[in-house]
């Protein structure tokens, strides 16, 4: 697979898999944001912006 140029990193595509569809991270936001992998993280939706908005789960 060929690099992207910088300009172009972030574009990501929507894949499917078995029974969900998911993009790639770039692993510099993972890093920068201190997630782990297995993380928990919660996806919200904003209809609105056309946003999905994902951030690190929360213990109540």
């Amino acid at each position: 697979m060929a690099r992207r140029k910088i300009g172009e990193r972030n574009i990501r595509k929507l894949a499917k898999g078995a029974t969900s569809y998911y993009i790639t991270l770039p692993i510099e936001a993972v890093r920068d944001l201190g997630w782990k992998k297995t993380q928990k993280l919660v996806v919200e939706i904003d209809k609105f912006r056309s946003e999905l908005i994902v951030r690190d789960w929360k213990k109540k």
